[in-house]
């Protein structure tokens, strides 16, 4: 049964177009730009009254409308992440997603459709235990959870801000210029790379695992929280603080607003796997660029990059012809097209409570199949239950 009723349906969807104006859009940009939590910053730079910024700051995350977070630098602490899409047997669906969870180093876990009918999951897993999670889901195979699963190791993710030159504040529309982003792939190339900020280990300990995590919760946590909850005085956590952003372990500083409602538009992922790296390398500032781009990821050893897409859904059929196109006109090889559900996005923070100051990340691969074991005679007994649907989040962070 639905819980939805006509009038929450259309408010919900009507809520996002009315408060995506000209001067949310700048407090918006300038937040990506210089970081979310300086509002007086913001405010200055924006070129605003502090108190219009924080006022409508306030309106957009009480209303459910705006979240802010930040992506950590994962090879600096010591993590790889992973793409899993996982095709269970039927009826072992839900088995399928728990068993995904099982190891707690995993970020993001949600239901899909399309090259894979089962599930895609996002997983953070120390680095130096690559393989023996590859071997966990091997032992996932052999169990009979999973049909056949892929591993995609990813590198560097990229959460562009919504591109509103494409919208028209007065009058609340939108242009999706398939044909101007087609030529742009068609003609781009890489250019030469400028030099990489260095992703390798740095030093640090538990209490910056902490205020990372803190973080990737809500990047507006103020010092004053994260002083509390480590037991610091202020300025030490203002210290700790500074130092992270110093070494490079805030990677980005994200801006999670959905420019769509989720009512009437669609969550995707796609895999472009490019021709060769010179087109993959000239995409990413075009996909940089599309409003409908909420993240992209390099895939490790491949020409590929696995992007998050979010439209509306009378745009889907213009999506797939362009995808038809890329291929035809020599850019991409092939394609992957999965549809994720929302409803069933599950997430959490990397794994920080797996780590010891003494003896670093703990990835304990037998005691995981143990769980499995242990819990699968309880799975088999257990009825699958179907629960009232609400309206899905504003929020889709996967």
């Amino acid at each position: 049964m639905s819980t939805i009723t006509a009038d929450e349906f259309f408010d919900s969807i009507h809520r996002i177009v009315s408060l995506l104006d000209e001067e949310n859009i700048a407090i918006l940009r300038t937040m990506k730009q210089h970081g979310p939590r300086n509002l007086l910053g913001i405010a200055r730079k924006a070129k605003l009254p502090y108190t219009t910024v924080y006022n409508r700051v306030t309106k957009l995350e009480s209303q459910g409308v705006l979240r802010t977070w930040i992506q950590p630098n994962c090879p600096k602490i010591g993590l790889s992440r992973a793409v899993v899409l996982a095709t269970p047997h039927p009826g072992k669906e839900i088995f399928t997603r728990e068993a995904l969870k099982i190891p707690g180093f995993w970020l993001r876990v949600a239901r899909c459709i399309g090259d894979c009918n089962g599930y895609y999951s996002l997983h953070g897993i120390p680095t130096a235990s690559r393989q023996e999670f590859e071997l966990y889901l091997d032992q996932l195979l052999e169990r009979g959870l999973l049909k056949n699963y892929r591993i995609f190791w990813v590198g560097d993710t990229k959460f562009p801000l919504t591109n509103f030159d494409y919208y028209k504040p007065k009058d609340r529309t939108w242009k999706f210029d398939w044909k101007g982003w087609l030529d742009s792939f068609v003609t781009s190339r890489a250019k030469p790379e400028s030099s990489k900020q260095s992703s390798q280990p740095v030093s640090f300990d538990k209490k910056d695992l902490i205020i990372l995590k803190e973080l990737v919760k809500n990047a507006r946590t103020t010092l004053a929280d994260l002083s509390k909850l480590l037991s610091l005085t202020l300025p030490a956590a203002k210290y700790r603080f500074d130092r992270l952003v110093e070494r490079g372990l805030i990677q980005e500083w994200v801006i999670d607003l959905l420019p769509y409602a989720p009512q009437v538009s669609e969550l995707s992922e796609v895999r472009f796997d490019f021709k060769n790296e010179s087109f993959m390398r000239g995409a990413e500032p075009i996909l940089d660029s599309l409003p409908i781009v909420q993240s992209y990821s390099p895939i490790t050893g491949l020409n590929s990059i696995t992007t998050r897409l979010y439209l509306p859904r009378n745009e889907v059929s213009n999506l797939h012809t362009f995808l038809s196109l890329l291929v035809s006109k020599g850019v991409l090889t092939s394609y992957s097209y999965l549809v994720i559900d929302p409803m069933t996005i599950q997430a959490q923070t990397f794994a920080y409570k797996d780590y010891s100051d003494d003896s670093g990340w703990n990835y304990a691969s037998r005691e995981y199949l143990k769980t499995i074991d242990n819990l699968m005679p309880k799975w088999n007994k257990t009825e699958i239950e179907l629960s009232p649907q609400a309206l899905p989040s504003l929020s889709l962070k996967l």
